[in-house]
């Protein structure tokens, strides 16, 4: 029997099941493995139920490990399996030593597939149950003999791409202008260009049309530089072809000191602006941080940087894990805003902030509880709407407030 024969056969069968977390989640990974190539589970070396600890917080119970292969997280059918991210996230910390590389969650249905030491916020791929059959190669670290997976959604190969093209832009600069603060202000405008333009906060393709045009440096100094010049500006454009570029007020654009480009750096910076950078992950910073530099130069001044994963062990446990133990112990409205009054004062500090990357993750996990605010205007206006009503009645009956954690 072929690969995808038994991957066709493992389908149809899983299509069989209810879908119940509890009673089916340990014979669909079973057979999983059967897919793939194994005799079972067991006998491929991977546990079920693993318990995972750490010192004085609860037992977690993750449903297959696999060290140091892979992690599955089961969700019953139809769960949304955004909703536990971080969850697995937490189970892959807690999986050392020998953390699982990769990280499966699965609701029957569909596969989110994460490598957590590559790509955080999203998974490299997601695969529908029935695209298994000509999908499988994402799952290729199941077979018996490893094989590197192929996966559809690789971010870090764009960022990576994207970071090493705009890190020789700048060393090209460098090497000619001999003014790194001049270099890194120019590539750094243009990296900011590059993201807008994929996100629609500046006309498509407006800057790789510019670069298209330049076939010398002057016509590059010019029309880079007019550019950034408007982004600048608060006031837009009258017309011409930078009459829908908006103002840019993040102070980034306050300088701008363009640069005679030569024909092999607008070649490089074509390129770049090629890259799909709606999916450049923010570590592009990171990486074109320390890419500019050379090995002696980062080793003098500390620029070393930090990979997500990394930094996501430190913020989870210090940022993360306390503020939601206390939300999920919050029982009255007073612990809901002595929680957003912490929230409100927390401050971070990074003394050796490099590329920023640490002090970014720690914003992004802030965010993450800013729902709290809202939570807790709808917890006062829920008090002050039975506050009213038991004010207003004549009935000598005693009116309990209602359940207000239900309401949040």
């Amino acid at each position: 029997m072929t690969e995808a024969q038994r991957i066709q056969n493992f389908v149809d069968y899983a299509k069989t099941l209810k879908g119940d977390e509890k009673g089916e989640a340990q014979v669909f990974c079973d057979r999983l493995f059967q897919a793939f190539g194994h005799a079972g589970y067991k006998e491929a070396g991977a546990t079920l139920e693993e318990r995972l600890a750490r010192k004085g917080q609860h037992v977690k119970f993750v449903d297959l490990l696999w060290k140091p292969r892979v992690l599955i997280e089961m969700k019953s059918r139809k769960e949304n399996l955004a909703d536990h991210y971080q969850q697995i996230f937490e189970y892959w910390i807690y999986a050392a030593p020998h953390r699982p590389r990769y990280v499966v969650l699965c609701n029957f249905d569909e596969f989110w597939i994460y490598d957590f030491d590559e790509q955080l916020e999203e998974p490299m791929d997601r695969i529908r149950l029935e695209d298994l059959p000509r999908r499988y190669s994402a799952l290729n670290f199941l077979f018996p003999f490893e094989k590197k997976p192929l996966f559809g959604n690789n971010r870090v190969a764009v960022t990576r791409s994207a970071a090493d093209k705009l890190a020789m832009v700048f060393n090209s600069i460098m090497r000619r202008l001999d003014d790194r603060e001049r270099a890194q202000r120019f590539v750094l405008q243009c990296l900011i260009t590059m993201v807008s333009e994929d996100v629609d906060l500046l006309p498509r393709g407006i800057f790789l049309e510019l670069l298209n045009e330049c076939d010398s440096g002057a016509k590059s100094y010019d029309l880079i530089g007019n550019l950034f010049r408007q982004m600048n500006m608060p006031r837009p454009a009258g017309g011409g072809r930078y009459r829908e570029v908006p103002y840019f007020d993040g102070g980034l654009f306050k300088v701008v000191d363009p640069v005679e480009l030569t024909l092999g750096e607008v070649l490089l910076l074509t390129q770049a602006a090629g890259e799909d950078w709606a999916k450049v992950q923010p570590a592009v910073f990171g990486a074109l941080f320390q890419s500019s530099m050379g090995r002696e130069e980062r080793h003098a001044h500390g620029a070393h940087f930090t990979s997500e994963a990394d930094i996501q062990r430190v913020v989870l446990p210090t940022i993360t894990g306390p503020f939601r133990r206390r939300l999920e112990s919050a029982q009255t409205l007073k612990d809901l805003l002595a929680i957003r009054d912490s929230l409100q004062r927390f401050r971070v500090l990074d003394p050796a902030c490099g590329s920023g990357n640490f002090l970014y993750l720690a914003w992004t996990c802030w965010q993450g509880f800013s729902p709290i605010t809202e939570r807790t205007r709808r917890a006062r206006w829920a008090l002050a709407r039975w506050s009213r009503r038991a004010s207003s009645s004549a009935s000598t009956t005693f009116h309990s407030p209602p359940n207000w954690r239900r309401s949040l």
